[in-house]
C-alpha cells in the first residue's frame, strides 16, 4: 500500500493519539509516587498542578510546529524533481520534528520519575520532580498539535469531524493505557511508569513519518471519516462495558486478556479504512487513465489533447487551492478576510481571541474542577468506593462522547444549514450550566446525571476551540494559537477548583474538621460554578453573533467550493 495519502497518515495519527493520554493515568501511579518520596497530600496536589499545566501550556509546540511543518507535494504531481525536492525538505523539517520533540520529552520526563520511585536515583528535591513531571505532560502538547493541525489542513472542509476523531481518541487515551495497566501490570504500577516512559515514546517514533500534510481533496472524504468515526464510537462503547464490568464484577486474568485483545482489534480497524481508500484511489486511477489513453489516441492533435486533458485532470485527487476564498464579492461589496492566516499576536489583538480565550476558561476550567473533586463529592453524598471509581473511569467516555460528537454535528449543521460553529459553544456551554446545577442539589442519582452532562460538554469545549480557532484565524498558526487559548483551561481550573471549590468544602467542613458530609459541602461551589459556565455561554453567544456573517460568507462559500470540486471528479 502506498504510504503517501492523508489517509495513512490519519491512522498514524490516530495510533499516536491513542498511547498519548499518558497524564489522565496520574490517579494510577500517584499513590506509589507519594509513598516512595514520602510527600504529603499537599505536596503531591502541588505535583498534580505542574502536570495539568504542562499538558495545557502547548504554545512551544505550536511555535515549532508552524516554524517547522510543510505540505508533502500533490500525489498527482508530474514533475519529479519536485517531488525529490519536497521529500528532501521533509527530512529537514515537517511535522515529524513536533512529534519527536514531544517523544523525547515523554521519555526523560516519566523515565526519571521512575528511577525515583524505584529508588535507582536520590530521592530528587520536590521542584525537580514537579519538572520532571511538567516534562511528562508537557509530551502531550506536542503529539496533540502535530495530529491535530496536520489532520485539520488535511481535511479542511471537515474540519469539525476529523479535529472530534483525534480529539476523541486522546480522551480515550487515558483509559485504554489503564486497560494496559489492569492486564499487564496490575500491583505494579512502578513497572507502569517504566512503560509510560516508553510506549508512548516508541510509537510516536515508528509513526511520524506517515504523518504528513497533503492539500487532497476526494469525493470520498466524508463516507471515510465516517468510518473512522464508527470505529471510535464502537471503541468508546467497548470500554464502557469493560470499565463497568471491572468495577461491579473482579474479571479474570484470561478475561483480561481477552478483553486486551479485542480493544487490540478494535485499534487496528483503521487501517482497513485507509486499505479501502487506496483500493478505491487505485481504481479510480486506473480508470481515468485508460479513458484518457483513448481520448488521446483518438485526438487528431495529440499533443493538444495532452494539454487539455492534463489541464482537466480528472483523477481522484485534487489539489485543493490555498487561496480560496480571500476575498469574495458580495452585493457589490467586497469583503477582504483580514482574519485569515493570522499569527499569535495578530490574533491577539482581535476580540475574537479573547472571547474564546473567556469562553474557554469558564468551560475548561469548571469541568476540570468537577472531576478534580469527584471522588470527595461523592463522598460527601454518601456513594460506595466502587460507585465513586465508576464515575471517574466513565468520565473518560463522557469526554470521548464530547470531543467526537460536537465536532460531527457541528460540521453536519454548518454543511446543512450554515450554522456557525460557535452557536454550538453557546449550546454546549449552557447545557453545562445545567449540568453544575443538577449535581448542586445532591439528589439521588444526580451526581451520576450532572457528571454525564458535565463530562460530555466539557469534552465538546476540546474539538470546538480547535477548529473555530483554524476558521477565524487560519490554519498557519492554528497550533499556537489553540495552543495558548488551551492555558485558559488550567487558568479556570486553579480559580474554581481552589480558590471556590477547595475554600467553600474547608468552609463547610463541621467542627473544624478535613472532612464534609451532606449536600452543602459543594451546594454553593456548583451553583457558582453553573453560573461562570452561563457567563461563558452568553460570552460564546456574543462570538456567535460577531463571527455569524463570515460563517455565511467564508466558510460556506469555501464548503460549496469544495463540494464543486467533490461533484467533478
Amino acid at each position: 500500500m502506498n504510504a503517501g495519502n492523508k489517509w495513512v497518515a490519519t491512522v498514524a495519527s490516530i495510533w499516536i493519539q491513542c498511547t498519548s493520554g499518558s497524564s489522565y493515568a496520574f490517579g494510577i501511579y500517584s499513590p506509589i509516587l507519594k509513598s516512595s518520596q514520602n510527600y504529603d497530600q499537599s505536596t503531591l496536589d502541588s505535583i498534580a498542578v505542574f502536570k495539568d499545566i504542562g499538558a495545557n501550556a502547548g504554545l512551544l509546540s505550536g511555535l515549532l510546529y508552524s516554524a517547522v511543518a510543510i505540505p508533502s507535494s500533490p500525489s498527482h504531481s508530474s514533475s519529479s524533481s519536485s517531488s525529490s525536492s519536497s521529500a528532501s525538505c521533509y527530512w529537514i523539517r515537517g511535522p515529524w520534528v513536533v512529534h519527536a520533540t514531544g517523544a523525547i520529552q515523554c521519555f526523560m520526563g516519566y523515565f526519571f520519575i521512575w528511577l525515583s520511585v524505584t529508588g535507582i536515583i536520590p530521592r530528587p528535591p520536590v521542584p525537580l520532580m514537579c519538572f520532571f513531571m511538567f516534562l511528562a505532560a508537557h509530551a502531550q502538547t506536542f503529539f496533540n498539535t502535530a495530529d491535530v493541525v496536520t489532520a485539520v489542513q488535511n481535511f479542511p472542509d471537515y474540519s469539525g469531524t476529523i479535529v472530534g476523531i483525534m480529539k476523541g481518541f486522546l480522551g480515550l487515551s487515558g483509559a485504554i493505557l489503564i486497560q494496559v495497566y489492569d492486564t499487564i501490570y496490575e500491583g505494579n504500577p512502578s513497572s507502569f511508569l517504566l512503560m509510560l516512559a516508553l510506549l508512548p515514546t516508541v510509537v510516536p517514533f515508528i509513526l511520524m513519518c506517515l504523518v504528513r500534510i497533503y492539500h487532497t481533496n476526494t469525493g470520498d472524504d466524508k463516507k471515510l471519516l465516517n468510518g473512522f468515526s464508527v470505529i471510535a464510537l464502537i471503541t468508546a462503547a467497548y470500554l464502557m462495558v469493560i470499565i463497568i464490568l471491572e468495577n461491579v464484577i473482579s474479571l479474570k486474568l484470561w478475561a483480561r486478556i481477552l478483553a486486551f485483545v479485542v480493544l487490540l482489534l478494535s485499534l487496528s480497524s483503521p487501517l482497513s479504512v485507509a486499505i479501502g481508500a487506496q483500493l478505491r484511489d487505485s481504481q479510480r486511477l486506473l480508470q481515468t487513465s485508460s479513458l484518457e489513453r483513448t481520448r488521446f489516441m483518438d485526438e487528431p492533435n495529440p499533443l493538444e489533447a495532452k494539454k487539455t486533458y492534463v489541464a482537466h485532470d480528472p483523477v481522484g485527487y485534487q489539489e485543493v487551492p490555498s487561496d480560496v476564498d480571500h476575498e469574495l464579492i458580495t452585493n457589490d461589496k467586497r469583503i477582504t478576510l483580514r482574519e485569515e492566516e493570522l499569527n499569535l499576536l495578530q490574533a491577539m489583538r482581535t476580540g475574537n481571541f479573547w472571547m474564546l480565550f473567556i469562553t474557554m476558561s469558564c468551560g475548561m476550567g469548571s469541568g476540570l474542577a468537577t472531576v478534580n473533586n469527584i471522588s470527595q463529592i461523592g463522598g460527601s453524598l454518601g456513594y460506595s468506593s466502587v460507585e465513586m471509581s465508576t464515575l471517574v473511569s466513565l468520565w473518560s467516555i463522557w469526554n470521548f462522547v464530547g470531543r467526537f460528537g460536537a465536532g460531527y454535528i457541528s460540521d453536519y449543521f454548518l454543511h446543512l444549514r450554515g450554522w456557525a460553529r460557535p452557536l454550538f459553544m453557546v449550546i454546549t456551554l449552557a447545557s453545562m450550566s445545567i449540568g453544575h446545577a443538577v449535581i448542586a442539589t445532591g439528589l439521588p442519582g444526580a451526581l451520576y446525571a450532572g457528571s454525564v452532562l458535565v463530562g460530555v460538554c466539557y469534552g465538546s469545549q476540546w474539538s470546538l476551540m480547535p477548529t473555530i480557532t483554524s476558521e477565524i484565524f487560519g490554519v498557519r498558526h492554528m497550533g499556537t494559537i489553540f495552543n495558548t487559548i488551551s492555558i485558559a483551561s488550567p487558568v479556570g481550573s486553579y480559580i474554581l477548583s481552589v480558590r471556590v471549590v477547595g475554600y467553600i468544602y474547608d468552609k463547610e467542613a463541621s467542627d473544624g474538621g478535613s472532612t464534609c458530609s451532606g449536600a452543602h459541602c459543594f451546594m454553593l461551589s456548583f451553583l457558582i460554578m453553573a453560573s461562570v459556565t452561563l457567563l461563558g455561554s452568553v460570552v460564546a453567544f456574543v462570538l456567535f453573533l460577531r463571527t455569524r456573517r463570515f460563517y455565511k460568507l467564508v466558510i460556506c462559500r469555501r464548503i460549496q467550493h469544495f463540494a464543486s470540486h467533490e461533484e467533478g471528479i
